[in-house]
């Protein structure tokens, strides 16, 4: 997809702006944030369920005024982007923000020529490799939250931290700007932010002999609610996903090796120094052996587990034979399409399951709550890796436009959360939490979100040595033990560029 925006089109009429940025346009003087309507600052030692709801919908913003802060609003210019836009199968919400995203941009900043292009999840990080060796790279691209620091230690990408867009540090979360920095500079500003949830069946839980209304508290509750659930009604206790070079295994079974104490590296500390090795660690063997043990010793998960994604789980839990799974708040959106596409029996099975379901708290484990925290991080590429070259401002008053309170909330509408905190203060949150049933659980999470390493290596951790550790002792070809030291050393070898 592409969109270009005419230099010389008419965009937003100045009558239409407010005084502020009127002012700003017509003297070309950048405003402060305060041309916004004051709020209360947001207190994350609060962060609930409750507090949440409490906060949405108490102030107002203008994006415009804000973005004329740091890039005047008749500055003319172009911008070139690539980013993941949404898919045919997602919700028309979805494809009706991204529409009108492009559209207010535009009217906002009549003179920059806008480049866009939507490019598939699964290809965008292969594209921007090839490209960025050519010489032919967008001067902005936003990326899933893995993907931004292998191009910044490879020297492709500019210092980007959210001042430089006229918004301070502390209004992201600092578990996200985790994930952009890298080697001591910050190199992006998160857009979303996702974590998720543990769901569950109440009407199973009840059936074998499990309180319906409270989600398991532990990992060592999952392990033995899933024994007793098969036991008793002969299925699946939890989704268990142990595919291999699959990004959907690391995002359920890295909570569970936080819970433990365990961790890839040390990206489960404070202020972690990504140099040494935790998966061979006794907490990293406690959740694999809890894995194993409802694999191999209580048969109580799929037997597909081995090649499931999480999409291999929605099936059997529209069917009433999956009792438990993690995942995102869009779940629930999902199970609900499914019973709508059922027919006879299979649909009064469905719309049972969908009555009974139910968002949890992720379980902890010994040493804490543990969540990966995901989502996207929005970048500027360096000017000599460009297409064309690079136009700073443009690029700057694009991003402000994208990570502002308004956008960053309007773009994560269905299955994930304002990268900006001030978006959880907006009208728009308040309609989210009253339409989106159990973003209120998902969102409680984030507090407890662990990002990924932010190293080069990290995808390869994550998709390929820890997969791979899980496929080792799940199928016996090693012990617990065993995969989990091979899967260290493996980490010790790729860190030491062996």
């Amino acid at each position: 997809m592409t969109r270009r925006n005419d230099p010389k089109g008419p965009g937003k009429p100045l009558s239409a702006l407010s005084a502020a940025v009127r002012t700003a346009v017509m003297t070309g003087i950048a405003i402060s944030p305060g041309a916004a309507i004051a709020q209360e600052a947001i207190d994350l030692s609060k962060w609930s369920p409750e507090y949440v709801r409490a906060i949405a919908g108490t102030a107002k913003f203008d994006t415009a005024a804000e973005c004329a802060k740091t890039v005047p609003l008749d500055y003319t210019g172009r911008v070139s982007v690539w980013y993941t836009g949404p898919a045919d199968a997602e919700p028309e919400i979805t494809k009706k923000f991204d529409k009108e995203f492009w559209e207010a941009f535009q009217a906002t900043y009549p003179n920059i020529k806008l480049e866009a292009q939507s490019i598939v999840y699964n290809d965008l990080l292969d594209k921007l490799r090839t490209s960025l060796l050519g010489n032919a790279g967008p001067m902005v691209v936003r990326l899933q939250i893995l993907g931004g620091v292998e191009f910044a230690a490879k020297g492709y990408l500019e210092p980007l931290k959210p001042e430089d867009v006229g918004y301070t540090t502390a209004e992201f979360w600092p578990g996200a700007l985790k994930s952009v920095t890298y080697d001591g500079a910050t190199y992006g500003i998160p857009t979303n932010n996702e974590t998720m949830g543990f769901i569950y069946n109440a009407k199973i839980f009840a059936d074998a002999g499990l309180d319906p209304e409270k989600a398991p508290a532990t990992w060592d509750d999952v392990v033995a609610y899933s024994k007793q659930i098969k036991d008793k009604l002969g299925i699946a206790g939890y989704g268990l996903v142990a595919k291999q070079n699959a990004g959907n295994t690391p995002f359920r079974f890295m909570p569970q090796l936080w819970a433990y104490g365990g961790a890839a590296l040390d990206e489960n500390l404070d202020a972690p120094t990504l140099k040494s090795v935790g998966l061979n660690s006794p907490g990293s063997k406690a959740a694999l052996q809890a894995s194993y043990d409802m694999y191999v010793r209580d048969q109580s998960v799929p037997v597909s587990a081995l090649t499931n994604t999480q999409a291999e789980n929605q099936s059997p839990f529209i069917a009433g034979q999956l009792a438990m799974m993690i995942a995102h708040p869009a779940e629930y959106a999902k199970m609900v399409d499914l019973a709508g596409k059922a027919t006879g029996k299979d649909k009064e099975v469905a719309d049972e399951v969908v009555a009974n379901m139910r968002y949890g708290l992720i379980p902890a484990g010994p040493d804490r709550r543990a969540v990966v925290f995901g989502g996207s991080n929005i970048h500027i590429v360096k000017g000599e890796y460009v297409e064309g070259g690079m136009d700073e401002m443009a690029a700057k008053a694009l991003i402000c436009f994208w990570t502002s309170p308004e956008w960053s909330t309007k773009l994560a509408w269905v299955g994930s959360n304002p990268g900006n905190l001030r978006g959880f203060q907006t009208e728009w949150m308040k309609e989210r939490l009253d339409t989106i049933k159990f973003l209120d659980v998902t969102t409680s999470m984030l507090p407890s979100g662990i990002p990924f390493p932010a190293i080069a290596e990290a995808p390869e951790i994550m998709n390929i040595i820890i997969p791979d550790m899980l496929q080792n002792a799940l199928t016996g070809k090693m012990t617990v033990d065993e995969a989990a030291e091979d899967a260290a050393a493996k980490v010790e070898a790729l860190l030491s560029g062996l």
